[in-house]
């Protein structure tokens, strides 16, 4: 069996190893790989959303509305719960994404105070190629393991989300 690579969390446990030996370091490892390993694919997802002239967060919106199903439209208070965003920050983006004719907003039928954020024609066009551009980043970098330490790797992500989890009071 060949020695695993080191990388630069491996260099920071040597250093606390060697300043405070009485340290359990084994949270650091993980936690430091996956801040690390989050910047660096949020990065990768940046660039490959950039063709389409959407950020990540701008993303999240259309990806969200494509996901709702036909007819692909849902409240902005509904899209603030599900990206966890505030109103003020949900309004920014929206403006943006209308702006660019990607989505519109429209009163609610329902709740005359209310609105329906909807994807447009060109909006369901771009986060359907946009979508694909980041699936094949996501699966370029974890090509580096096999589909059982994928699976793995993915259970054990799951089961720590989980168990970090923020308990309502």
């Amino acid at each position: 069996m060949q020695p695993q690579p080191t990388d630069p969390v491996d260099a920071i446990i040597e250093q606390w190893a060697h300043v405070r030996p009485d340290l359990d370091t084994r949270a650091m490892e993980v936690f430091g790989r996956i801040f690390r390993l989050s910047r660096a694919m949020g990065d990768r997802m940046e660039r490959a959303y950039k063709p389409y002239g959407i950020s990540r967060g701008e993303f999240d919106v259309l990806a969200t509305l494509r996901r709702s199903g036909e007819p692909y439209t849902l409240s902005p208070r509904e899209l603030s719960a599900t990206l966890m965003l505030t109103t003020g920050g949900m309004t920014g983006r929206l403006d943006k994404l209308e702006r660019a004719g990607l989505l519109r907003r429209s009163p609610d039928p329902h709740d005359r105070r209310g609105l329906r954020v909807t994807l447009t024609e060109e909006g369901l066009r771009l986060i359907d190629e946009a979508v694909g551009a980041g699936l094949a980043q996501e699966s370029a970098a974890l090509s580096a393991l096999d589909p059982e330490e994928a699976g793995r790797l993915a259970g054990l992500l799951r089961k720590l989300l989980d168990a970090t989890a923020e308990q309502p009071s």
